[in-house]
């Protein structure tokens, strides 16, 4: 989300002249504040300072509230159009039977089907970290298995009594 800065509007503007655009979007040109200012009230809309940078600053006539109404509007309708993507854990032994590896492979499948990355992470006890080349093995295959659907986010890495590896769903391509 963007930083929401405030615009100056009416006597908040500090220049002594400005760009001025109408109501319509049509530039008027350069014209001292204070005409700026009564052309706005004698239609009963604001002057916005829209481009503070510019030299001389940018002011459009508008009208303020409606304004910040469509931009939150915007952002709202941004916001819900957003898709947020969760990252979902498959939790493995190095001693894990084919069957069960094959529930935590459906599993895996599942999530990434709906779109969420998986991390997949091998948990060793004791001296089990000892033969870490068969968490490698086991992270391999998962990944041999899911390559059609996933694609490797993060290589398998040892992270204290853990081997983590992190999958994140294959784009799709329309032909």
């Amino acid at each position: 989300m963007p930083i929401d800065r405030e615009l100056r509007i009416n006597e908040q503007v500090r220049a002594r002249k400005i760009r001025l655009i109408d109501e319509g979007g049509e530039q008027v040109g350069i014209v001292p504040l204070q005409q700026a200012i009564n052309a706005a009230y004698e239609q009963d809309l604001d002057l916005v300072e829209v481009a503070p940078g510019a030299d001389p600053p940018v002011c459009r006539i508008m009208d303020y509230g409606k304004y910040k109404y469509e931009q939150d509007k915007s952002r709202r309708e941004a916001r819900k159009r957003q898709k947020t993507m969760q990252v979902k854990e498959v939790k493995l032994r190095p001693s894990i039977e084919d069957h069960d590896f094959g529930v935590k492979k459906k599993n895996a499948e599942r999530f990434l089907g709906d779109g969420n990355k998986v991390k997949v992470t091998i948990m060793f006890r004791g001296r089990e970290i000892v033969h870490s080349r068969l968490g490698r093995q086991l992270l391999q295959r998962m990944h041999d298995e899911l390559s059609d659907i996933a694609t490797v986010e993060k290589r398998p890495n040892l992270e204290g009594h853990n081997m983590i590896m992190v999958l994140a769903p294959e784009d799709k391509k329309e032909d």
